[in-house]
């Protein structure tokens, strides 16, 4: 049987929340990394919106990270499963997917994409909104973080798959304050999980693309 195939590239934040699981439940897979014109060119006759991550497994087309990663949990699980399969276990897990996804992700990447567009059609007044919702974003996080080692319950989950990434990008975009040790403290457990690891670590070669300057850290 054929393993699945991956249409990601490297330096998304979005492609490694996916890439995550991935590697957390060390499924083979093929990566079609969009670099290759010609990978660009699959997911763009797979999905005519062309956003990514996709999986694409035998016959069937999975959109979006969060839902990759549940159809992983259910056809290729690993050794502990990234949604609980308590109902309302699962719950607290995908509200905190969520919210990185919503108040983290969303934000992070207002700011990313008004730099990259020209001079005289930027939004400085909504970057500053976004940043301002960062910081409210880290505030809620370093409360609900008291006593934790992952975002929702005792063991790795969907949600931190989201958080790694997504608080990555959001401290090089709007930095976390010392004051919010907790969230500083979590983005470090993150780096340090060997799935996640990985994932910078092959992300490194493209960082020049990030338009705000990659930072010399992490």
């Amino acid at each position: 049987m054929p393993s699945p195939r991956l249409y990601a590239h490297p330096f998304s934040s979005y492609s490694q929340k996916a890439l995550i699981a991935l590697y957390e439940h060390d499924t083979p897979f093929e990566y079609r990394s969009l670099e290759d014109p010609l990978a660009r060119e699959e997911l763009a006759a797979l999905w005519p919106l062309q956003r990514f991550p996709i999986l694409v497994d035998r016959q069937r087309v999975v959109l979006e990270a969060s839902c990759v990663i549940e159809y992983l949990d259910v056809h290729y699980p690993g050794p502990k499963r990234l949604v609980p399969t308590d109902p309302k276990a699962a719950l607290e897990v995908r509200m905190l997917d969520r919210f990185f996804d919503n108040y983290v992700a969303t934000p992070q990447q207002k700011a990313v994409f008004d730099a990259l567009r020209p001079e005289g059609s930027r939004d400085p007044y909504g970057v500053t909104e976004a940043k301002a919702q960062l910081e409210r974003a880290y505030a809620w996080l370093d409360r609900h973080m008291d006593g934790r080692e992952w975002a929702a319950g005792d063991d790795f989950s969907l949600a931190d798959c989201a958080a790694a990434p997504f608080l990555f990008y959001a401290d090089w975009t709007h930095s976390i304050a010392p004051a919010f040790s907790r969230v500083r403290a979590y983005r470090t457990r993150l780096l340090a999980r060997p799935s996640f690891a990985r994932a910078v670590d092959e992300a490194r070669p493209y960082r020049a693309y990030f338009p705000l300057g990659a930072p010399d850290r992490d």
